[in-house]
């Protein structure tokens, strides 16, 4: 383990750069859109455009979090759970929140969020989980959070292919495990440059009759902005005709909960003992085994209990997730197992996605794990 001293001279030999620059990335990764009405991600303390150097992670902001960052000259903290929920009218150090949000601002600590937008994210929370579940041939169990929208673009039939594969790059034409879906029309476009245009093909004044190709793909809502730019970035016109639709359906790519399935079908005790030992858990609850083997897993990290019934009606065998209360045990019983494997232990390795994801895009920026437990749980 590095000493103080040690950290500090790698913090210093690192990139420095603007905050924004930092969360505006993690919210392409995971948009703010998609969180839960009632979660309050993003940018808590702090000010967008100030220089960062460092930022530590962690699951929750306490004391001890907010003690380390300062021991380790970070200043900014990205948790998984936001340390304000509720709106704040005053700081009086009265409430535990209030303490900790005036510490932060002493020591000049800025405090990102980024909760249930990456708990609903196809790439997010759950499936780092699925894996410490051994879990394979993932779906979003109740999709959700995001609609889809199609759009709809015209241009010269030499061009298509490199406007496609720009809207495909920025997220577009994704169909359940199928990627780069579009359909394409041959057809004639007209149009009449007027006077100051400067036309790609034809002339000022005159109509201009062109072969195109009508392209069109699909974009999950929160994608679109980004899919657009990219699509204007690639063609050729000055003057780019497009539409957007909305639909009905919903993407595939967010929502709440996941299913998988193990490679090979396990006895409950014995796929039981093997996850307890994985998620390092101190203890797990559950309510009757079911009389077959494991093959089918439904899951959530955190609070998933809501999910009880889709998990049943998609055919798991198991459903595991956190803060289980009393009666919903008994619900399914004989046909499900109902696992409560912990708050803190479902969502752990949420800071090891993290850490990896800003590591890989930022190769130069200090970036460390925090060593601090906050798990507030423990059994006798």
């Amino acid at each position: 383990m590095l000493t103080k001293a040690e950290k500090t001279i790698i913090f210093i030999a690192k990139k420095k750069m603007i905050l924004k620059e930092l969360t505006s990335f993690l919210e392409e990764f995971a948009p703010l859109s998609v969180q839960e009405s009632y979660d309050n991600a993003g940018l808590l303390i702090g000010n967008p455009q100030r220089e960062i150097s460092s930022a530590l992670i962690t699951l929750d902001v306490t004391d001890e979090v907010l003690d380390e960052a300062i021991a380790n000259n970070h200043k900014l903290i990205i948790a998984h759970h936001p340390l304000i929920f509720k709106g704040l009218k005053r700081l009086t150090g009265s409430s535990l929140t209030e303490r900790l949000v005036e510490k932060a601002i002493k020591n000049d600590l800025a405090i990102y969020a980024i909760h249930t937008n990456l708990d609903n994210m196809a790439h997010g929370v759950n499936a780092r989980l699925a894996e410490k579940l051994f879990l394979t041939n993932l779906h979003i169990l109740q999709p959700g959070g995001s609609e889809l929208k199609k759009v709809v673009v015209f241009c010269p039939e030499q061009h298509a292919e490199a406007v496609r594969d720009k809207m495909f790059e920025a997220g577009a034409g994704h169909i359940g495990n199928y990627d780069k879906c579009s359909y394409n029309t041959m057809g004639e476009g007209t149009f009449r440059a007027g006077k100051g245009a400067n036309p790609f093909v034809g002339a000022v004044g005159k109509i201009h009759v062109e072969k195109e190709v009508k392209v069109e793909t699909v974009v999950p809502a929160f994608k679109l902005s980004a899919v657009i730019k990219a699509m204007l970035s690639a063609h050729p016109y000055e003057e780019v005709a497009y539409d957007v639709y909305a639909l009905d359906n919903i993407t595939p790519l967010t929502g709440a909960g996941m299913i998988g399935e193990l490679t090979e079908p396990m006895p409950v005790a014995d796929y039981l003992k093997k996850i307890k030992k994985s998620l390092k858990a101190q203890a797990i609850k559950f309510n009757r085994p079911i009389d077959r083997p494991v093959k089918k897993v439904a899951f959530c990290g955190g609070s998933g209990s809501f999910l009880i019934h889709q998990a049943y009606r998609a055919g798991a065998d198991l459903f595991i997730s956190a803060d289980i209360k009393y009666h919903d045990f008994f619900e399914h019983l004989h046909e499900m197992t109902i696992v409560d494997a912990g708050h803190y232990e479902t969502e752990q390795f949420t800071k090891e996605l993290l850490y990896e994801i800003i590591t890989e895009k930022f190769t130069n920026f200090a970036l460390q794990i925090s060593e601090t437990v906050t798990n507030p749980v423990t059994f006798l």
